[in-house]
């Protein structure tokens, strides 16, 4: 079905041929994926088969005819046997779904039956049925690229030409297309994909020509990708100026949280020490210190006996803790607690023992 007998390719303004001597042969209903680095020559190839192009030296041979010797006014109806499918869908905005597919029909002259009946059929056969009428901007990438090829298999060609069908779209959107295309070829249409997909070509083990530079260096059978060594692949550098202070300040961050708090310096709060005991207290502490802490004592013996009421009028005359003045600024009393009195012990104002009145 299609042969390249030591095809070169030159353009102008190029000293490197985009093709050097390239010979293969293509058989009909195989599946052939092209494969090679940008610039390998690739796209050259389709277009040389789809007559886009023709060779600078030696033959290519497309369904029994060489393309050198088409005329322009025969190369319309040779391209009828062949459909394409490109990266950038190629789709016309202001036409729906079965404008644009039809249109290719009409442009060759097809009559209004075949192309009624066809149009349903190609759509079918994409997965896109009852979507005619929906407009181009209406649709997702992957609709898109699928109306595509709808509209290359309508006329139901022998040939079908895929340049990077997959190259605008996600994965998941990539794998439906391939779909589309492994069914169009088991219908019994030829396959020709120019592809840099390695894991569909890994996957699917169908027929692998490789071009490096123009050259043909490989032709395996149930192939793969190739050597993908050579593909540089993205490092992680190391962090600098502003984000590496915040990297190490969330790194001591979380340092400082994994240690607990016993390890952070305490700086806030009062040093805690543990009380000594009761008799080096009262060694260090003088006689003033001891008569005082003995009046206090008795105080808070007695106050059990008082009436709440009583004890909360007390307590509302002693000043706050925070306000009272230091303990070294009252002269210390010589008196036993015995002879003390009621009143004074409280440290309320004296009364007439006869006067009586609410004790609030």
């Amino acid at each position: 079905m299609i042969r390249f007998e030591n095809v070169t390719k030159r353009y102008r303004g190029t000293k490197r041929p985009a093709l050097d001597a390239v010979d293969f042969e293509i058989e009909r209903g195989e599946f052939v994926f092209l494969v090679g680095a940008s610039g390998s020559g690739k796209s050259s190839c389709l277009r040389l088969i789809l007559r886009e192009d023709t060779p600078s030296d030696g033959r290519v041979l497309v369904l029994g005819r060489d393309t050198r010797s088409l005329s322009d006014r025969r190369t319309p109806f040779f391209r009828r046997s062949i459909g394409a499918v490109f990266q950038d869908f190629r789709l016309l905005p202001s036409k729906t779904v079965t404008q644009n597919i039809s249109f290719a029909l009409k442009v060759i002259g097809r009559s209004r039956a075949f192309i009624k009946s066809a149009v349903p059929e190609a759509l079918e056969r994409v997965g896109l049925e009852g979507m005619g009428k929906r407009m181009p901007h209406e649709l997702s990438g992957g609709e898109q690229q699928r109306i595509a090829i709808a509209r290359a298999i309508v006329n139901r060609p022998q040939l079908l030409l895929a340049d990077e069908p997959t190259g605008n779209l996600d994965p998941t959107t990539s794998v439906e297309v391939m779909r589309v295309l492994e069914a169009i070829h088991a219908g019994g249409t030829t396959v020709v994909m120019a592809t840099h997909e390695a894991g569909f070509v890994d996957k699917m083990q169908r027929r692998v020509l490789e071009l490096r530079g123009g050259v043909l260096v490989r032709d395996e059978m149930r192939g793969s990708y190739g050597d993908t060594s050579a593909v540089s692949t993205l490092r992680a550098e190391p962090e600098r100026g502003a984000a590496a202070i915040a990297a190490l300040t969330a790194a001591l961050d979380v340092q400082r949280e994994v240690a607990g708090p016993a390890a952070e310096p305490d700086s806030g709060g009062d040093d805690i020490r543990p009380e000594p005991s009761a008799e080096k207290t009262a060694e260090r502490a003088g006689p003033d210190d001891v008569a005082a802490e003995a009046v206090e004592d008795e105080r808070a013996h007695e106050s059990a006996d008082i009436p709440e009421a009583e004890t909360e009028s007390a307590e509302e005359d002693v000043a706050p803790e925070d306000e009272a003045p230091s303990r070294s600024a009252f002269p210390a009393v010589d008196v036993h607690p015995d002879e003390l009195g009621m009143a004074d012990r409280l440290g309320l104002p004296n009364r007439d023992d006869d006067e009586v009145g609410p004790t609030s």
